[in-house]
């Protein structure tokens, strides 16, 4: 059974920095896309980044420099470094993973329950 349990969300001054882990169980990690992704109140789930087995990493223009994925394979955990945080980062953040063998599409993978992060001026 899949499971992906993130971390380390909390309540930001903007301008702030956070960590946030995502401990993943129950899947060959190395063989997975993994993601972040955040939905804020009223809107769609949207990406934030995403990191490939080999290493290559994708990331929405909103966080472009600002924010950071890494993995590591031996540990089974992706991390997302937020840094110069804004009152729009606020949102629950989730973690995706997908076997490569399913595609880019992450709603062919899991989700975890999510981490609240919250950013005030």
């Amino acid at each position: 059974q899949v499971q992906l349990v993130e971390s380390g969300g909390d309540f930001m001054q903007v301008g702030g920095s956070l960590r946030l882990s995502c401990a993943a169980s129950g899947i060959i990690f190395s063989y997975n896309f993994m993601g972040w992704y955040r939905q804020a109140p009223g809107k769609q789930r949207e990406l934030v980044a995403r990191i490939y087995p080999g290493g290559s990493t994708v990331y929405a223009d909103s966080v472009k420099g600002r924010f950071t994925i890494s993995r590591d394979n031996a540990k089974d955990t992706i991390y997302l470094q937020m840094n110069s945080l804004k009152p729009e980062d606020t949102a629950v953040y989730y973690c995706n993973a997908v076997h490569a063998r399913l595609g880019d599409d992450p709603n062919l993978g899991s989700w975890g329950q999510g981490t609240q992060v919250t950013v005030s001026s």
